[in-house]
């Protein structure tokens, strides 16, 4: 790294500094487990723990009761630290984010100690809704990235990835209403809705030979009827559509569409096809802060890969992806040992409070802050990023990569 020693040794002595306090907190949401646009204890910890060390919070921001806007400092390059917290119904914080959420507030406490000095605007995001529901993307709808020269966070994972290729992904609920009957004494009367959504699923299921690269659907039943005594009148089904872009997603959905559509066309039903969630864009890292963050986790000894092995790494899905359209972004993986499981399965909530995830918190921390330094230091950077807000304020931005 080219940081100036003695901000890298001021970040560095913050983060062990609080370092039980940046635990208890990831351990603390990681007990109290709370799902999208209810992550009033969560949010509040968070808010509470910053405000107690001086930073101004603005609770309840974008009109979101569970968000936050925590800033110190009043220099021009604001740096965002997104705090995600929300946890999987039914799985806890199977996704980690009681790691997220530590280790960007952790960041947050080191780029305090150097905001006056490297001309900075800290910012601790917190952002609800991840999993469901889009709350960064309505956050950056109601203006609060407007301010923002550079937004990151720090997702845990089973690989060490920095530019990890996140999915588009569009989240729709499609329901079938028929006609119920006996199905014994008068089924000619019936007009099945469960047949609707087993000839949909039929027509997804063949489709998928003539997918796209990077194209998948995956969905669940969320009504099947009453009881096999009486023909279903009134069954749904919510479906993720996934792929590379926007673009590829826009044509993915289409298709879909027409799935759900001969459903109701073989069977006779009415149905109506809603939108679930704000559709999440694919991710845009900025280059730059891809190669600093590197080097600071290289720094840290963290187990990192080839460029070329990151780029063939599986990956969700984020509404980070839509703020990394608009805002230089950074959203790299950390890895925790999971002993062979991976995100959203129950065994990797378990090791989201292992000592690997602990040291995933800090050096977590630690990197997203070197990282923002790094770009506050380097004169042609700060331009750039500088530069770059003001564009996007004017209403011309260029690419943000």
């Amino acid at each position: 790294m080219n940081l100036s020693a003695s901000v890298g040794n001021l970040c560095r002595t913050t983060v062990e500094k609080h370092s039980e306090e940046l635990l208890e907190i990831s351990r603390s949401i990681h007990a109290n487990p709370e799902t999208a646009f209810s992550e009033h204890r969560s949010a509040a910890l968070l808010a509470d723990f910053l405000a107690a060390r001086g930073f101004a919070v603005e609770r309840g921001a974008a009109g979101l009761e569970t968000a936050f806007v925590a800033r110190y400092g009043d220099g021009p390059l604001a740096v965002a630290l997104c705090a995600e917290y929300d946890a999987l119904p039914g799985m806890g914080h199977a996704c980690g984010h009681n790691v997220i959420a530590a280790a960007s507030t952790g960041a947050g406490l080191a780029l305090r100690e150097v905001a006056d000095r490297l001309g900075l605007t800290v910012m601790v995001v917190g952002t609800p809704a991840e999993e469901d529901g889009g709350g960064k993307l309505i956050m950056l709808e109601r203006g609060v990235f407007d301010e923002v020269s550079v937004a990151m966070m720090v997702h845990p994972a089973p690989e060490e990835n920095c530019a990890p290729r996140s999915l588009a992904i569009a989240d729709l609920q499609v329901r079938y209403t028929g006609r119920a009957t006996h199905p014994a004494l008068s089924p000619e009367l019936g007009v099945n809705a469960a047949d609707a959504l087993t000839v949909a699923q039929v027509a997804i299921g063949l489709a998928r030979q003539h997918f796209e690269e990077r194209q998948m659907v995956h969905g669940i039943v969320t009504r099947g009827g009453d009881s096999p005594n009486v023909v279903a009148d009134d069954t749904a089904a919510r479906y993720y559509l996934r792929a590379g872009d926007l673009s590829s997603l826009h044509r993915l959905e289409s298709r879909v569409r027409s799935c759900f559509e001969a459903g109701a066309v073989a069977t006779g039903c009415g149905h109506e096809v809603t939108e679930v969630s704000p559709a999440y864009a694919e991710l845009r890292h900025d280059p730059w802060l891809v190669a600093a963050y590197r080097d600071a986790a290289r720094e840290l000894g963290r187990p990192l890969v080839s460029p070329e092995a990151e780029a063939a790494m599986a990956t969700g899905s984020t509404d980070m992806g839509n703020v990394s359209r608009v805002v230089p972004s950074l959203h790299p993986t950390i890895a925790i040992d999971g002993g062979g499981a991976v995100n959203h399965q129950p065994e990797f909530a378990a090791a989201c409070v292992s000592p690997s995830a602990d040291r995933a918190v800090l050096d977590g921390a630690l990197a997203l802050a070197w990282t923002a330094a790094q770009a506050a230091s380097d004169e042609a950077q700060r331009d750039r990023l500088l530069a770059l807000h003001a564009a996007r304020r004017a209403g011309t931005p260029p690419d943000a990569r």
